[in-house]
């Protein structure tokens, strides 16, 4: 994951948001958080060599500062700010799509207000579990014009799913591009189907940065108003009907 092998600059980047984190904490990122999404990464670049059109898509994981959130300081928010700033600068007016997992998810939503952010992959959303109301304070207005999807395990241990769902229908009362993908059965680390959501985010992504074609199931949620669109079910084996 870095510069194209001839040199030559990206027509676009993805950028991996890692989870793993805690409510509270001020100790540093561990190194396994970012090599959790590394392997998501590389099929990415994969991905946009090979099919129609031929793009050069550039993936970088953002390492955070901290392993925490930490209330209204909101680090890895921050970083992930930092993290398209230092992408605009290394490579010009690319288009971006923030990929996050976990509390990196929430960090993606929040820093999708630059103007380069023209997409955002939230996985298995991270919201304070004992705080009922926090998807009634999460901003949404920075999500305008970007094309939003979310995916979360119905069987989360971890943080619940009724929590991403509600942030997801606020969103899309002002934005129409929000879609939600529910899989069923399925915990925080999604492991259980873990090809058909890495299919499905590769589908979105080089979908909403290299122009490739969504399948039609995400065509059908994105399309589908709520409750519809932001529960819709992943089904097994999605992602094979792709393959050529």
């Amino acid at each position: 994951m870095g510069a194209d092998p001839s040199g030559a600059a990206p027509h676009a980047v993805a950028l991996l948001l890692p989870g793993g984190g805690a409510e509270h904490s001020a100790r540093r990122r561990s190194a396994l958080a970012a090599a959790v999404v590394r392997p998501l990464a590389r099929r990415l670049v994969r991905g946009a060599h090979h099919g129609e059109p031929d793009t050069s898509l550039v993936a970088h994981v953002v390492h955070y500062r901290y392993r925490g959130w930490n209330g209204d300081s909101a680090h890895p928010a921050y970083d992930a700010e930092w993290a398209v700033a230092e992408v605009v600068r290394r490579y010009g007016d690319v288009p971006v799509c923030l990929v996050g997992i976990d509390v990196g998810a929430r960090a993606a939503l929040r820093a999708a207000g630059h103007p380069m952010v023209a997409s955002v992959l939230a996985l298995s959303l991270w919201l304070p579990g004992t705080d009922p109301d926090a998807p009634d304070r999460e901003p949404v207005r920075q999500l305008l014009g970007r094309q939003v999807m979310f995916v979360h395990g119905t069987d989360d241990e971890h943080t619940a799913p009724e929590l991403s769902y509600r942030l997801a229908e606020r969103a899309k009362k002002t934005n129409a591009d929000v879609c939600r993908f529910e899989v069923h059965t399925d915990g925080h680390r999604l492991h259980q189907h873990s090809a058909e959501v890495a299919a499905l985010a590769e589908n979105f992504v080089l979908g909403t940065l290299c122009g490739r074609d969504f399948a039609r199931p995400l065509v059908d949620a994105m399309a589908a108003p709520p409750p519809l669109g932001l529960r819709m079910p992943l089904a097994t084996g999605f992602g094979q009907s792709l393959r050529r």
